[in-house]
């Protein structure tokens, strides 16, 4: 069994798309708009202004694969992810730093990336797009 993110991002999802690309190594594996579905929704069950918009997209992000669209969204929630956060595992404390910042551009740094209990290090990060990262390197397993 395997669960899944599917993030919705209200237009904004092919920009997020190549930021996560281009920030964190992803490779997208999909991307459809919605006027190249094959199953046209009726007239009138479709926002304007979406023929061009993402209707399902997937990228790859190390042994991840993360889904996304620009549907599924109002306005209001346009700039917000609440109660979800994504978490990035990496090897050390160097690619810790070099992912961290990186998604921190035009974001917002929530805890700085430190020292904890539990990890080496360790930061919470929301991203411009408004989608909340952890970024940790978990702890070596005792022998």
């Amino acid at each position: 069994m395997q669960i899944q993110p599917y993030l919705s991002f209200n237009g904004r999802c092919e920009e997020a798309l190549h930021f996560y690309r281009d920030q964190l190594g992803g490779q997208i594996t999909a991307l459809m708009r919605f006027k190249e579905n094959p199953e046209p929704p009726t007239d009138g069950a479709l926002p304007p202004g979406l023929d061009d918009k993402v209707m399902h997209a997937s990228i790859r992000i190390g042994d991840s694969e993360i889904m996304a669209t620009d549907g599924g969204c109002s306005e209001s929630s346009r700039h917000t992810f609440q109660g979800i956060s994504l978490t990035l595992s990496v090897a050390d404390e160097a690619e810790a730093r070099l992912r961290f910042e990186a998604l921190a551009q035009g974001g917002q740094v929530n805890m700085p990336l430190g020292r904890t209990f539990f990890s080496p290090s360790f930061g919470v990060v929301t991203d411009r797009f408004g989608v909340n990262w952890m970024v940790i390197v978990p702890m070596p397993m005792p022998a």
